[in-house]
């Protein structure tokens, strides 16, 4: 079993379009959450969330391919770009049947579903554009990820929701450490704030109107965010050999199923999804110096997360440092874990655990050190990432320095 590294970091969101922003966005505690701007955004209760401003297409991307690309697909094309530049690669090194590219997302090309649907239903339009399909499906990002560096082992795509990421991740790792391939490209990808899309998650009344408050009391619910983060990953050996900067190791990942509520997350799913990847990794609970958590800012979710790291941590608990960065950048569906693991490498890199924004007053439900408001200097060796989505589809991953 081979030990399995990060050599690049690339990423796109609404706090910066690269990842050495996004690391200092995080370190400073500023959020990205504003008001929206796209059509039709004034039929909607919710006008907020963390949106990608400034972004153009047109300065990235051959026009000819720019046809063939939904904006998740730019965000992810964008970040794998930098995740490549940073490992030192204009080319994978050795065969390229062995590295592939692994991307997670919820939604896919919604923002070509929303287009279309507009053309079809607003204006009255009898066609719509040639290359709706393959810009709409959730294997877009992987593909063209694929063509970009000429990855011709194992691609696909993952939708579990707001888990997709962290699966997508977890999954290349384990491909590496079992020997199916040396490397891969993993992340995730998503661009869903249009009419459409926000109107939809409008209709499960769990969006807050006013800002994320994760763990705090008086929460009222999420906001959406957009972005995409693409990683290197590759085999100790193999990076070591060409002589790469490892950004940190992965150690452990476990992917659990609550099988109970569509919606309504597990105290014990949750739980068996931490115990899982720790065993994994090889560490105990007293070995974690950071919790990045999923805390979504709702009610439900943040009051069962909390329940589940005291039924994994015991008395470590409530102080452990903990914190949700989604009050930043936003819950960005599909592609928040792999925008949340740069919270995860500026902890094991800096020493830097971002903070939980926006936090008014302790909840007694989530009885958490939640580094609130400002970020804390610590040693920190061995991480935790959190990833629970509805559905009940559960991915958590182990990171350690090295």
């Amino acid at each position: 079993m081979r030990r399995v590294v990060i050599t690049g970091a690339g990423t796109v969101n609404a706090l910066a379009s690269d990842f050495p922003g996004t690391l200092a966005a995080l370190a400073s505690g500023r959020t990205a959450i504003g008001p929206l701007e796209f059509p039709d955004v004034e039929r909607l209760s919710v006008r907020i969330g963390a949106q990608v401003k400034g972004f153009d297409p047109e300065a990235l991307f051959d026009r000819t391919k720019l046809s063939l690309y939904d904006r998740f697909t730019q965000f992810a094309l964008v970040a794998a770009r930098e995740a490549m530049a940073q490992a030192g690669l204009a080319q994978v090194p050795g065969d390229p049947m062995r590295w592939g590219a692994v991307i997670g997302t919820a939604g896919g090309g919604n923002q070509t579903v929303n287009d279309a649907f507009r053309a079809v239903f607003a204006e009255g339009k009898n066609r719509v554009h040639p290359f709706t399909v393959p810009r709409l499906m959730n294997n877009a990002a992987a593909s063209h990820l694929t063509m970009d560096w000429g990855l011709m082992g194992p691609a696909f795509s993952v939708a579990t929701a707001c888990a997709s990421s962290n699966h997508a991740i977890g999954l290349a790792f384990q491909m590496i450490r079992s020997g199916m391939a040396d490397g891969m490209l993993a992340g995730g990808a998503e661009s869903m704030l249009n009419f459409g899309g926000l109107k939809a998650w409008e209709g499960l009344r769990v969006m807050s109107p006013d800002g994320c408050r994760p763990f705090s009391l008086g929460r009222n619910g999420m906001v959406q965010g957009e972005g995409a983060g693409v990683y290197v990953l590759e085999s100790l050996e193999g990076a070591q050999a060409r002589g790469a900067e490892i950004l940190a190791e992965i150690k452990g990942f476990c992917m659990t199923s609550d099988a109970g509520d569509i919606v309504m997350p597990s105290v014990e799913g949750a739980a068996r999804a931490m115990r899982g990847a720790l065993a994994d990794a090889g560490v105990d609970a007293e070995a974690i110096g950071y919790i990045n958590a999923h805390g979504t800012g709702t009610a439900a979710n943040d009051r069962t997360e909390a329940a589940a790291i005291h039924a994994v941590f015991g008395a470590r608990a409530a102080s452990v440092p903990v914190s949700s960065t989604k009050a930043m950048h936003g819950h960005c569906i599909g592609a928040t874990g792999a925008i949340e693991l740069a919270a995860c490498l500026l902890a094991l890199r800096e020493g830097v655990i971002a903070p939980t924004v926006n936090f008014t007053a302790p909840d007694p439900d989530c009885a958490l050190d939640v580094v609130p408001n400002a970020a804390r200097e610590a040693r920190v060796d061995t991480v935790i990432s959190n990833a629970f989505a509805f559905g009940g589809l559960n991915a958590v991953l182990v990171l350690g320095r090295i």
